[in-house]
C-alpha cells in the first residue's frame, strides 16, 4: 500500500474501500467474507457511514474486522446531514461505534452540510469527540470551497479531508475550487465514485490501459492518486476487482498519458456504469 499524509503527518492509504452498498441486503455473511479478503490482500482504509444500509454497512464492517489488529486499520464513518445538531452528533457517534464494535473512529465526517444547522454547533460536538478520544480526526464530505473554508476555521485540531465526487469525467472539484483549496491548505481530497459515470468505457482510458498492460480501472485510479493531496475509495463487492484496483499503485503515468486523460472530460458523454 502507498500512503499520503494529513497535515500532522498521519499516514493514510491512498487507496481505500468504499462500502455504500454494503449491509442493505441479506448477503451480509458474504459481504463479511469479501471485506476480510480485502483486508488480507492489503486494504486498510474502510469507508462507511451511518446512512449506508441503514447502519448495516457498519455492522458488516464491525464483524469483518474482528481478529485483525485494530491499530493497523483506518476506519472512516460519517454522521448524517440530518443529524448535525450537537446532541445528535453525540448520539450518532455512539451508534456508529457500537455497530462497528470499536472504541474509536480514525476519521469522522459530516456527510452533507445542512444550511439549517450552524456549522459552529456541529464542530463544537466534533471537536469534543476528538478531545474525548472517540474520534482521531474530523473532516467533511460534499462541501464546496466556501463551506470548506468555514469548516477549516472551526476545527480545533485539523480538517483532515473533504470527500467529494471526483473522477476522470466528473471534474467539479477542479472547477469549483475544492481541489485547489485542499492543495493550498494541506487537506486531503478523498475522491468517491472514481470508476463511475462511464469512466471505464472511455476509449482514451482503454488506449492508455493497453499501453501499460493494465486495466481501465487501474488507469483511472492511477490518474487520481498521482494528483497532489488526492486519495480515493473505489467500491466493489467483487474480490477480483478489488485485487485489480490495487494494481493502480504500481502504475506510473507519463506526462503524455496524464495530458491525454486530463482532456477526457471535455465533451465526454456522462453515461452510467
Amino acid at each position: 500500500m502507498k500512503y499520503k499524509a494529513f497535515h500532522d503527518g498521519q499516514p493514510v492509504p491512498v487507496l481505500g474501500l468504499g462500502t455504500a452498498h454494503y449491509g442493505a441486503s441479506s448477503e451480509r455473511r458474504s459481504e463479511v467474507s469479501t471485506l476480510r479478503a480485502a483486508l488480507d490482500m492489503g486494504y486498510a482504509h474502510i469507508d462507511t457511514a451511518e446512512a449506508y444500509g441503514g447502519g448495516g454497512s457498519e455492522i458488516v464492517i464491525g464483524e469483518a474486522i474482528q481478529g485483525y489488529d485494530r491499530s493497523k486499520l483506518f476506519l472512516t464513518s460519517k454522521v448524517r446531514g440530518s443529524h448535525l445538531r450537537g446532541e445528535q452528533v453525540m448520539e450518532a457517534i455512539e451508534g456508529s461505534l457500537r455497530r462497528l464494535d470499536t472504541e474509536y473512529l480514525d476519521l469522522y465526517l459530516i456527510h452533507h452540510p445542512d444550511p439549517k444547522v450552524p456549522l459552529e454547533e456541529t464542530f463544537e460536538a466534533l471537536n469534543q469527540l476528538v478531545e474525548q478520544g472517540k474520534v482521531r480526526y474530523i473532516g467533511i464530505s460534499n462541501f464546496d470551497s466556501d463551506q470548506m473554508d468555514k469548516a477549516y476555521g472551526l476545527t480545533k485540531s485539523i480538517l483532515a479531508t473533504n470527500q467529494v465526487h471526483y473522477n476522470l469525467l466528473v471534474r467539479e472539484p477542479e472547477d469549483n475550487g475544492v481541489l485547489q483549496y485542499c492543495q493550498e491548505h494541506d487537506v486531503l481530497l478523498t475522491a468517491y465514485s472514481p470508476l463511475k459515470n462511464g469512466v471505464l468505457q472511455q476509449q482514451g482510458v482503454r488506449r492508455i490501459a493497453d499501453k501499460h498492460g493494465a486495466s481501465p480501472a487501474q488507469i483511472a485510479l492511477a490518474w487520481l492518486i498521482a494528483k497532489d493531496k488526492v486519495i480515493t475509495i473505489p467500491q466493489s463487492h467483487n474480490v477480483e476487482h478489488m485485487r485489480d484496483n490495487l494494481g493502480a499503485l504500481d502504475i506510473t503515468l507519463s506526462a503524455e498519458d496524464t495530458s491525454s486523460l486530463d482532456g477526457l472530460a471535455t465533451g465526454a458523454m456522462q453515461v452510467g456504469r
